[in-house]
């Protein structure tokens, strides 16, 4: 069974990047036709899909904040990884790492689009 864990700092700045990574385990990240996304959920709010990359590298970003994200992986690793620039407190956020065997079709998703969740890592922007 996929295993998929999230890393980061819990506090970050405003104006800086957050960076998060992904570790896969018990399946690989190259694995035909699945995705490996980012997904956010601010507190009191819905599910949010940031973005994925593919078993074959290609990388897709949600609508609404592909300007200020970035995604990539190191297949050495089986990890994936999640920058988001110029945070604000709006950002502030549980970050889950999840995987899926389609590609999701807009920014707002359930927790039934996917297929193995990370636990989520709660990540607060503040000063």
């Amino acid at each position: 069974q996929v295993q998929l864990q999230e890393s980061g700092p819990s506090l970050v700045k405003p104006s800086q990047t957050l960076s998060l990574t992904c570790t896969v385990s018990g399946g690989s990240i190259t694995t035909n036709y699945y995705y490996w996304n980012w997904v956010r959920q601010p507190p009191g709010k819905g599910l949010e899909w940031m973005g994925g990359i593919a078993y074959d590298g290609s990388i897709y970003y949600g609508p609404y904040l592909k300007s200020r994200t970035s995604i990539s992986r190191d297949t050495s690793k089986n990890q994936f990884t999640l920058q988001l620039s110029s945070v604000t407190p709006e950002d502030t956020a549980v970050y889950f790492c999840a995987n899926s065997p389609t590609l999701p079709s807009g920014s707002r998703v359930l927790p039934a689009d996917f297929e193995s969740w990370g636990q989520g890592t709660q990540v607060t922007v503040s000063s």
